[in-house]
């Protein structure tokens, strides 16, 4: 009866949908977007394959069916009987601070590369498991990323160096250290000392000290991925070779011309968080900030603009010259003769608004060329940016390196002394790695302090590795006089030594580094305190509480500008080629290479592509069909891809929004010395990348590509098209700025249901009693105009919720495990279904980012289903799960509309065949587990939990305190990564916390009501009444005569 009324009411509301105003229609991948046969053959289906027991034409028999429906029981009964007897360990001498059960937290600083962040670390009975921003730092703004979250799992890898390593062989510190002094005494050809950039400011008083020991020793810096060209700019015009801090939160318009800030740029969490506060709304505030984009590939900053423009990136320089005439001429500045005139209208528009936001904008390039920098440098001057939303100040210190002093030493390293390599891996990831690792071979002494065997450290004759940051004492000052701190959260794993106490070692000094590091802020930070402490200890004990040091300090002044060297620079800019083009990026998941051995960042589908376990070509739709790629069900073909005469076989992947003419590859990926994990992922894009006459590396690459096509096939496993939501133009909800001044409610989609007493809205019409919430109701707000799409939700819930990686097989089979997902989604103003229109809609689409996780539905129906009652609704407003319960029938999983539950298909655990799962199937990995929540067996559903044991623990401090709970007691491991605070969580039933401010949550007899006019429910016609809240989208964009679009 149920079911029956359900089908009438749907039916109704078709109706009623159907004479609304036209809307967007969204589409998720080019499957989707062209109908193909493959995809409309899993769309629809609850489980992708064919149940595999029945013979013939694939028909499941009644018997059939009776057998799969008894695995559940079956599978649920074995694994009872699968846990091993282990025997409990009690404390006899409990360690100091630390009691069963109890997490500790410890301030300390993320390292990788020369990006840092300053971080806060939960720890339980000694072992690092979960980490979180650190609210108290303004560097960052208290939020994280992938890498970050994921970092707590390479503290476990197996791969890890368990020990100091002489020619080959295991040998004691002592041995080590006797050697190298010996060698280092010896030489008298120059020794290299090879590192990313250095921010610590005591690792760099170990660095001169080192140095000052041995006369012969020369320090090189240089980063994967270099920002030589802007340093050298920055250098010419402002006079200092730095980086500055940028403030999106005070800019009005931002212009970004192939530089993705929100993805992989410089500090880009700190980034994200001020883009969200300039586009944050509500009723005091409805104005926001204007983005625009010029770039080849599809970027997370691009998905995010206002207004794209794709572009070649040979055409870059005209584009920028092209702007720097237009506001010259408009400020009254020097107009520059014979440079490329463009004639864009989002150019224009974006000068227009540029001028109309002087001292309030920032525009920024990802360029590599020091002229086009140089024309930038001008262009924010001109704005009179620079003071305002760009501050040399308060300079960064991060990819500070010089790519011609690289290159200078790859040319002379043969014929050194010996080399040091400290933390560092540049046979793998610098274009002349292969030229490292030839000269290498003829250097008797060399040595690498790396935590792992990578393609550096394996050809070394000494290896001293470091330990994990997690395991090391250090300092920071990721931007100038702003301070962090690194100390240890567990004790050392194995038997390795903090790189800095091995150069000290070497110097001859006896002091360890802890002192050193201790002494140094002793005298060069504890006077800046302004005797806030009484002494110096009670400052170092609240430096290392805090985790931050940020003194005041005096302004500098203005800098100088000198735009004399725009005239020289003015004819360097290139005309664009007709050539094709390659673009080489850094992606969100992998990163640099550095942690391509952790699973969690492997398995994390890339924010755009929505693929994982690989990088690829990137390719327009257009070009891809011009190629006759044949394209499948998450298949694809191989090419040649040849780059000056180096060549790659890789896959193809179409790209909706990438530039014609142009293909994207990311590095991080083609390791061969990186452990089970990483080995062989992918390929190796940092040989392609190109190094000019001086030495500069240049990512985007205009001459010398060719592709050619291969009959062979490859499987790209992606996530994206898993699920359908089947058209249902609702999902997203979003107006722009100017019809949201007008009208808040603007954008949102209100169904009707046509009862006997006329229209009312789904909330009204139910067959459900509805819930008393006597205490708490929990719930979930997302603003889809703060979310850039990053994922690192998805890496936090996968680290607190021990959520099993399964590899690229089982994803391919669509069995991906993630709790949360933030699914992407395509429109554009393309009518019509014919190829013409569908390869016009895949140009240039809008994207917009949408969260999705289980929506804790107050009229669930998964609960209904459930044969076991192993899925039930909580008094506190959440859909809870029984494992112990749940005997698999998939039932709930089937019926979820939101598609949000996943089925255990294997053990994931203690299992050879899922060895890429490295938390769950070795002891090592095993220490990063939460003992908090429980691991899921074979033939169990899980889902999103709300962070269910976060709430217990929340409660649970307010009882020990006699009071109730409030809004810093408690929040989700997702809302608490997010940098851009996108997500907020919280009791709605308080009328204090900031979930029920901000939906202006309005208490009913059963249930909440929000009365913000932004915010909707995903599929609100369905009636499930989830406790998961979205605000509409709103982009900066003009209103279009138009109103009605049709999409494909």
């Amino acid at each position: 009866m149920v079911l029956n009324v359900q089908s009438v009411i749907i039916n109704t509301i078709g109706i009623e949908i159907a004479i609304m105003k036209e809307t967007k229609k969204y589409w998720k991948g080019l499957e989707q977007l062209q109908h193909s046969p493959e995809f409309e053959k899993y769309a629809n289906k609850e489980f992708a394959q064919k149940l595999p027991t029945g013979e013939g034409d694939g028909e499941t028999s009644r018997r059939d069916f009776l057998k799969m429906m008894g695995f559940g029981v079956t599978a649920a009964s074995l694994a009872a009987c699968e846990t091993p007897i282990k025997k409990a360990i009690p404390y006899v001498n409990k360690p100091v601070n630390v009691d069963p059960t109890i997490p500790n937290y410890f301030a300390s600083t993320f390292i990788s590369g020369s990006d840092q962040a300053s971080v806060v670390v939960k720890t339980r009975e000694g072992r690092p498991i979960k980490i979180e921003g650190n609210k108290l730092s303004s560097v960052t703004g208290g939020g994280t990323s992938a890498q970050i979250e994921a970092s707590v799992l390479s503290l476990y890898d197996q791969e890890r160096l368990k020990g100091p390593v002489a020619k080959g062989k295991e040998v004691s510190w002592e041995e080590i250290d006797a050697n190298i002094k010996a060698e280092l005494s010896n030489a008298s050809d120059p020794i290299y000392l090879v590192s990313h950039s250095l921010a610590s400011p005591s690792t760099r008083k170990v660095m001169e000290a080192f140095k000052d020991k041995y006369d012969s020793l020369v320090h090189v810096i240089y980063d994967q991925n270099s920002m030589s060209g802007q340093l050298d700019a920055n250098l010419a015009v402002f006079g200092k070779r730095v980086i500055p801090s940028y403030d999106y939160s005070r800019a009005k318009t931002i212009v970004s011309f192939g530089y993705d800030f929100l993805g992989t740029g410089v500090n880009h969490s700190l980034t994200n968080n001020q883009f969200a506060q300039s586009r944050r709304l509500s009723a005091s505030k409805k104005e926001m900030s204007r983005l625009y984009s010029f770039e080849s590939i599809l970027s997370l900053t691009g998905a995010n603009a206002d207004y794209r423009t794709p572009l070649k990136s040979s055409e870059q320089g005209a584009y920028i010259s092209s702007l720097y005439n237009i506001i010259a001429k408009e400020t009254g500045a020097q107009v520059m003769d014979g440079l490329p005139i463009v004639d864009d209208k989002n150019l224009s528009k974006a000068a227009n608004d540029l001028l109309h936001a002087k001292g309030s904008s920032i525009v920024v390039s990802g360029s590599q060329d020091t002229s086009i920098q140089m024309f930038v440098n001008a262009i924010n001057v001109m704005l009179d940016n620079i003071g305002n939303t760009i501050d040399f100040n308060r300079y960064q210190n991060v990819r500070s390196g010089n790519d011609k002093t690289f290159s200078q030493f790859v040319n002379q390293l043969s014929s050194a002394g010996g080399v040091i390599f400290y933390n560092c891996n540049p046979v793998y990831d610098h274009p002349l790695g292969s030229k490292i690792a030839a000269s290498l071979k003829n250097i008797n002494f060399s040595v690498a302090t790396a935590d792992r065997m990578d393609e550096t450290s394996s050809l070394v004759s000494y290896l001293a590795p470091d330990r994990h940051y997690l395991e090391s004492w250090n300092d920071f000052e990721p931007v100038y006089a702003k301070y962090s701190l690194s100390q240890p959260t567990i004790s050392n794993l194995f038997n390795t030594r903090q790189a800095q106490d091995s150069f000290l070692k070497w110097s001859g000094f006896e002091i360890n580094y802890y002192d050193f590091l201790k002494t140094h802020w002793s005298n060069s930070f504890a006077p800046l305190s302004n005797n806030s402490v009484p002494d110096f200890e009670a400052f170092w004990k609240k430096c290392l509480h805090d985790g931050v040091f940020e003194p005041e300090i005096a302004n500098s002044g203005k800098v100088k500008i000198d735009l004399s060297v725009l005239g020289k620079a003015s004819f360097n800019i290139s005309k664009p080629g007709p050539s094709l083009e390659l673009i080489i990026y850094e992606n969100g998941t992998v990163g640099n290479g550095i942690q391509s051995n952790n699973p969690w960042l492997q398995e994390m589908s890339d924010p755009i592509t929505k693929a994982c376990w690989d990088n690829y070509l990137t390719v327009s739709p257009k070009q891809v069909k011009e190629w006759g790629i044949e394209l499948g069900d998450m298949t694809t073909q191989i090419v040649n891809l040849t780059v000056n005469g180096k060549s790659l076989k890789l896959p193809v992947l179409p790209q909706p929004g990438q530039k014609y003419n142009t293909i994207g590859l990311a590095i991080g990926y083609g390791r061969s010395t990186a452990g089970k994990v990483g080995n062989q992922v992918g390929v190796n894009a940092y040989p392609l990348i190109n190094v000019n006459e001086e030495g500069v590396l240049d990512f985007n690459i205009h001459t010398g590509v060719t592709v050619e096509m291969t009959d062979e096939k490859y499987a790209v496993a992606q996530t994206q098209t898993h699920h359908t939501f089947m058209g249902r133009g609702n999902v997203i909800q979003e107006a722009t700025l100017n019809e949201y001044q007008k009208d808040p409610q603007a954008g949102r989609h209100m169904p009707k249901i046509s009862t006997s007493e006329g229209f009312k809205k789904p909330s009204a019409v139910s067959l459900w009693e509805g819930h008393k919430y006597a205490n708490h109701h929990w719930g979930l707000m997302i603003d889809l105009n703060s979310c850039t799409g990053c994922g690192t939700c998805s890496i936090a819930c996968q680290a607190e919720n021990n959520i099993s990686v399964i590899g690229k097989k089982e994803v391919l089979n669509r069995r991906d495990m993630a709790w949360i997902r933030i699914d992407r989604y395509y429109s554009s103003d393309s009518n019509g279904s014919s190829y013409a229109d569908m390869e016009k809609a895949a140009e240039n689409p809008e994207v917009t980012f949408q969260p999705m996780m289980c929506q804790h539905c107050n009229n669930a129906s998964c609960e209904t289903v459930c044969p076991v009652a192993a899925t039930t609704h909580s008094s506190e407003g959440l859909n809870q799960m029984t494992y112990n319960r749940c005997i698999g029938t998939r039932y709930c999983a089937n019926n979820c509309p939101y598609k949000v539950r996943r089925f255990n298909w294997f053990k994931f655990h203690d299992n050879e065949q899922f060895g890429e799962n490295l938390a769950m199937n070795n002891d090592l990995g095993k220490m990063v587990l939460n003992p908090d929540v429980t691991v899921r067996s074979r033939g169990v559903i899980e889902k999103c939990s709300f962070c269910v044991q976060r709430i217990q623990a929340g409660k649970l401090q307010a009882k020990k305190a006699g009071r109730r709970l409030v809004d810093d007691d408690i929040t989700s491991a997702c809302a608490a990564s997010c940098s851009n605070e996108a997500m907020v969580f919280g009791d709605m039933k308080d009328p204090n916390s900031k979930i029920s401010k901000m939906l202006k949550i309005k208490s009913m007899e059963k249930g909440v009501e929000s009365q913000e006019p932004r915010a909707y429910h995903v599929l609100e016609e369905l009636r499930e009444m989830p406790n998961v809240w979205y605000l509409t989208k709103i982009r900066n964009k003009d209103e279009k005569k138009e109103l009605s679009k049709t999409h494909s």
